[in-house]
């Protein structure tokens, strides 16, 4: 009997997108300048990385990445997730094979997402700089003449 169960669940999941697609994805981060400081937000663990680098993320998590350089402006990009023709073949398996029960773990994994942008790719611009008003000109001292009569 429990063979039997294993086999039905094993059909009803084998369409699914957690299954085909796995719930984690890697992006790859990247920038210009290369060696620019990738602080990736939204993991189970604080991430850090110097680019050019990759990470593997969870499908369902909402992912931001800051990178920072000195001299250059710091920038936040947002990533969204998206369902690909791929994430959505591996859903629309459910129907077939993984019904309810397949779509639920799906929804729950993320594993018919992808998240976009990916690659991460950013240009650093670098910090404008301060622009400050020149010192005032020095005035050259009078020169003392020397007194009459000395």
């Amino acid at each position: 009997m429990r063979i039997v169960g294993i086999l039905a669940l094993g059909a009803m999941l084998g369409g699914c997108a957690s299954v085909t697609r796995g719930t984690t994805e890697n992006i790859s981060i990247s920038s210009t300048p290369s060696g620019v400081e990738a602080v990736v937000s939204g993991l189970e663990v604080p991430t850090t990385c110097m680019t050019p680098c990759s990470i593997v993320a969870k499908r369902n998590a909402d992912i931001s990445i800051t990178f920072q350089k000195e001299g250059f402006e710091s920038q936040t990009v947002q990533l969204t997730k998206e369902i690909p023709a791929t994430g959505a073949a591996g859903f629309a398996g459910n129907i077939i094979a993984g019904g309810l029960v397949g779509m639920g773990v799906d929804a729950v994994t993320g594993a018919a997402t992808d998240h976009k942008p990916n690659p991460v790719i950013v240009t650093m611009q670098p910090v404008a700089p301060v622009h400050r008003p020149p010192p005032p000109a020095k005035k050259p001292r009078p020169s003392r003449a020397p007194e009459a009569g000395t």
